[in-house]
Formats: structure tokens, sequence, C-alpha cells
């Protein structure tokens, strides 16, 4: 049998939210306890490395996009 009380507090608290005019939102992210999930991440990590090293701008472009921001206080 269900506790009815704790079904009436979340909705108490999603009417609550609602009603500050938020809506409920569902994504689905990719399962880390998945086999093979640790070896993906770290191929496509080495993926994003290797493409990183081939181009020669890119370290000019991201130092000078990180001086555009200035300081963050």
């Amino acid at each position: 049998m269900p506790d009815r009380s704790v079904a009436r507090r979340v909705r108490k608290h999603r009417d609550t939210l609602r009603a500050r005019g938020l809506r409920p939102v569902q994504i689905w992210v990719p399962d880390t306890r998945a086999p093979g999930f640790a070896e993906e991440c770290g191929r496509q990590t080495a993926l994003a490395a290797a493409s990183d090293r081939a181009d020669p701008e890119l370290t000019g472009f991201l130092d000078a996009a990180l001086e555009d921001l200035g300081t963050w206080e």
C-alpha cells in the first residue's frame, strides 16, 4: 500500500515549483555503470586530445578567449 502522505508532499512541492513558473524536465544521460562506459570515455578523450594536438592554432585561440572573459570574482 503506497504512503499517501509522501505522494501528497511531492505533489505539493511540485505545485509550488509550478506556481513559481518552473516546469519539470526529464533528461536521459549515459549510464556510467554500463559495461564499456569507462573505456568509451577513454577512447573519446584520446580522440579529442589528438584533435587538439593536430590544431596548432587552438591553444592561441583558447588563450585569447580566456583573456576576453576577464576575471571571475
